[in-house]
Formats: structure tokens, sequence, C-alpha cells
């Protein structure tokens, strides 16, 4: 039997490491602890790429960035891990199991800690386990507080930026040339994985379909570490140059969303940006290969597009066909119609420059 859970916590840890997206999606969960415990300090940890989302969360105290490069020692790893049975943890919320989150749990020696339903010998590490809801990823990983009596009521991630973030936000908009005619969509066409990943012609060629129709729409194609090359690809053809923007640098994950922030909406793949669109009130549009709705909040708009195929979802990193053909099979001339009803429906706003 579980033991009994105190009324009160004075310091909690929550342990999400990673995706960025995921971090992000945790952060509905970190919102209702601190609703539930304002007195409460609440901790998190992360890995240090994923931290930059947690900046100025007013729910959270302190980040806890684990750069993995530092911890190539069992000595190193363990003097890590020990700080955290000093800090006088009461209530460890672990999202993931993920050996070094156990690590965390086991050394924090909190009274309660809790997680989704554990195999039978990780049980051991853990006082009060959850199962999880089925539906919006966000409200699944919130439902696992159910044990502390909480319940997730539509929360929606949050990445809280500061005047001046956004403030640079428009002003590299301007320069890059987006007036305020202009009706600003951030494009992001990568994703490490091929069952997840449109092609980057369909990509271009719904931007040509989406311009004819709308001739102020100019798409900022985002790009992460690796991903330059693809977001050319999508702005190869020199005619589309001046409405398909590629940043001459790797933006970072803040100032990503500092233009995001500044757009009418967000089109993608099912990767860490349309969260962030989210967690900004900027509405969203995702094509979806082997990732089913789970991921799409849920709320007008955000939307989604997908082929259809029986075998959808599948939730596969790799196609069993070979080919992904829900995603190479969904033509640009049927996505366009319902991504341009999308823009008229989620009402214009263009670009704040």
């Amino acid at each position: 039997m579980p033991k009994p859970l105190p009324g009160r916590f004075k310091r909690i840890l929550v342990c999400q490491l990673r995706q960025i997206g995921d971090v992000l999606l945790a952060t509905p969960a970190i919102e209702l602890l601190d609703r539930a415990w304002p007195e409460a300090e609440i901790h998190v940890l992360t890995e240090a790429r994923c931290a930059p989302v947690l900046e100025n969360n007013p729910h959270v105290d302190r980040v806890w960035a684990l750069d993995k490069k530092r911890l190539d020692t069992l000595p190193k790893q363990l003097a890590y891990y020990r700080q955290f049975g000093r800090m006088g943890f009461d209530l460890v919320v672990d999202f993931q199991q993920l050996p070094r989150c156990r690590w965390v749990t086991l050394f924090s020696r909190a009274p309660v800690r809790l997680t989704f339903t554990p195999k039978l010998l990780r049980r051991l590490l853990y006082t009060h386990w959850t199962r999880p809801k089925d539906g919006y990823a966000a409200m699944s990983k919130a439902s696992i507080l159910s044990a502390l009596g909480l319940t997730w009521q539509g929360e929606r991630p949050r990445l809280y930026l500061t005047e001046a973030e956004r403030a640079w936000g428009r002003q590299y908009l301007q320069g890059l040339g987006v007036g305020p005619g202009d009706i600003l969509v951030t494009l992001d066409p990568s994703h490490r994985r091929e069952t997840r990943r449109w092609p980057a012609g369909h990509f271009a060629r719904l931007a040509d379909l989406a311009v004819a129709a709308e001739p102020r729409l100019k798409f900022l194609v985002l790009w992460g570490p690796g991903e330059e090359g693809l977001a050319r690809e999508v702005a190869a053809v020199p005619a589309r140059r001046e409405r398909l923007l590629v940043p001459e640098r790797l933006l970072s994950l803040r100032e990503m969303a500092a233009v995001i922030a500044q757009a009418r909406a967000h089109l993608g793949t099912c990767s860490a940006p349309r969260h962030f669109a989210v967690a900004l009130g900027v509405a969203s549009f995702v094509v979806l290969g082997s990732t089913s709705q789970a991921w799409t909040y849920p709320a007008p708009e955000h939307r989604d597009v997908a082929l259809g195929l029986s075998c959808q979802p599948c939730n596969e990193n790799s196609c069993a066909k070979g080919e992904p053909i829900c995603l190479t099979r969904l033509t640009p001339e049927a996505v366009a119609p319902r991504f341009l009803d999308f823009l008229r429906e989620t009402g214009e706003k263009g670009a704040r420059a």
C-alpha cells in the first residue's frame, strides 16, 4: 500500500531531462504544483540544452541544468547525485524514469517519490505512482499528479519571454525585411526521424500555393544544429527567397521563441517549435506522419493534417514499407486548402514589426 501523503511540501524536485519539447510539455504540471503549494520551492532537473525554455518561469525557483559531458566519470556522477540528498526535497516527481532521473530520485531520499507506473524492480525507488491518462501529452504528463489530488484543467505549456527578448524579435524580423503589412508564418521543416519529416519540396510547394492565394505571406524557415541544409533546400529556388526567409545563423532557443512570438502562425512537423507556438499563444498547423494527435493542443487554433492511412499513427521511427508514404503521398495541393482555411479562421494579426 502507498504511504499516506503529507498535506504540505516545502521543496519539490521535478525530473524532466529531455527533449526540448517535452520539457515545455512539463510546464503545466509544474504550474499545478506551484498553485497547490505556493510556499514550496520548485526545482527542475533537465539537460543543459533544454534549460533555456524554463528561464523566467515564475513557477520555477531553480533549474538544475545537467551537463552530461561534465559527468564523464563515476566519482563525478556520484558527487553530482549526492547534492540532491543534501537539498531536503520532500517530494520528487519523475516524469521519465531515465537512469539519471532514477539516480537522483534514489539519492534525494525524499519521503514522497512520485512517477508513472514503473516496472516491478523500479518500484523500490518510488513511494507512489499513477497510470497516466491517454490524450494530449501535457495532460497525460500532468495526470501523474492525480496521486497528489491535482487535475489538469486545460493549462497550456508556457514559455516566458522578457520585453527585451520580444523587442529583439521585432528588430530581427525588420532586418530580414518583414514589414507591418506582411503576414509572418514560421516554418519548421525538420525532424531527425524520416517518419515525422514532410519532404522539403512539399513545404516549398505549399508555401508557393499559399503565397499565390495570399501575397502578404512571408515564411521564416527555422533550423537547428545540422539542419541548415534542409532549410536552404526549402528556399532553394531564387524566386522564393523574397518570401521564404532563412536565418543566416543558428538562432538560440530563446531567439527562436522571440521570432515565433511575432508570427501570425507556425507551420511545421511534430517537433519542438510546435510546442513553442502553443506556449507563446501562436496558432499552429502541423503535418503528421507516424505521430498521433496526442501532441496537438486541444484548441481550434492548433491543428494537424494527416493522410489518414490505416497504419497511422504507428509512432515508429522508421517505416516498415521502406518509404514513409504517409508523408510523401500527402501532397501540398491536398494540404494547401486546409492551411489557408486555418489562416483565415484563426484570425489575422500579422507580423508585429
